[in-house]
């Protein structure tokens, strides 16, 4: 049976429990999902923004005779980590998290981020800080709940995705309700489809993403997001052999009419993909990166 998805405060099967955070907006949907797992002992995966209400509301799906002893980060975006330093100080419970904001990065995405002209940024808790760093593949045991961090960057370089029985806690890597955005140099696409790859291999009957409801059938909805990126990858493959174009130019033509910020989180896609093609020696750029560079075919 999958989590409830109901109510704030409800369990679910496993003994999980959900709370929504009361932050709805384009890029959240409904808002971003806490989840409650363990007995006695609770977990909490990502407090959510701070939020007093929000808060409020996890303490409150606490049993009589339970407390929060972990608070675990799936990544230092602003409406998932941001609460856990207040969280933290309410219960005594430690952080978790895979690093610091900039843990996790690849080779490249570093060199562009220490060029300092690429951008991005969106939404970065740049606060945070785990008490302790979950290197990829451990585990802990909370109120009899055995869960192990995989490390999953692609939409950001210190992601987390948590593994708990047949449950995958899939942060923003895998939503039912939309692709995620790939902002660059916090983002990386080819490190998104090894996280795709990761997932599938783990062979979850269910993921809980950060934002959205359960997903029931995880290997037929990680192969539709694999799909809808090699297409997206093939239209801009292919806008590039007609003429030299920068990512500002290609998120109008593929996007179309767009409000402004979902055309922004469009356009760093699209830098994501020409990043990538730039890296297989399949374009090259004059300057430096930017919404506005121009890449050409070699």
């Amino acid at each position: 049976m999958p989590c409830s998805d109901e109510n704030n405060g409800t369990t679910g099967a496993y003994g999980i429990r959900h709370v929504l955070a009361p932050n709805p907006s384009p890029m959240t949907q409904n808002g971003t999902n806490s989840y409650l797992l363990g007995q006695g002992d609770v977990a909490v995966i990502d407090p959510g923004p701070l939020d007093e209400a929000h808060l409020a509301a996890i303490l409150a799906a606490l049993g009589p005779d339970e407390r929060i002893t972990h608070i675990l980060v799936t990544h230092a975006h602003l409406d998932h980590s941001a609460g856990a330093k207040a969280l933290a100080a309410k219960t005594g419970a430690a952080t978790y998290g895979f690093g610091a904001p900039q843990a996790g990065r690849s080779a490249l995405m570093q060199r562009l981020a220490e060029e300092g002209q690429l951008g991005g940024g969106e939404g970065i808790d740049h606060d945070f800080l785990p008490d302790h760093n979950l290197a990829d593949g451990a585990q802990i045991t909370v109120g009899g709940a055995r869960i192990t961090a995989h490390h999953t960057p692609g939409h950001f370089s210190n992601h987390l995705s948590f593994e708990f029985g047949t449950t995958v806690f899939s942060g923003d890597v895998v939503m039912g309700w939309t692709s995620t955005v790939i902002s660059p140099p916090d983002g990386d696409l080819a490190s998104y489809f090894a996280a795709l790859d990761r997932l599938e291999s783990l062979a979850p009957h269910q993921l809980l993403a950060g934002h959205g409801a359960p997903i029931l059938a995880p290997r037929k909805r990680i192969g539709q997001l694999r799909a809808h990126r090699l297409a997206r990858h093939a239209q801009i493959a292919e806008a590039t052999h007609i003429a030299p174009v920068c990512a500002t130019t290609l998120a109008r033509q593929i996007y179309g009419d767009l409000p402004p910020r979902i055309l922004q989180a469009a356009t760093r896609n699209c830098l994501a993909h020409l990043i990538d093609m730039m890296e297989k020696d399949e374009l090259s750029v004059a300057g430096p990166i930017t919404d506005q560079a121009i890449f050409q075919r070699r």
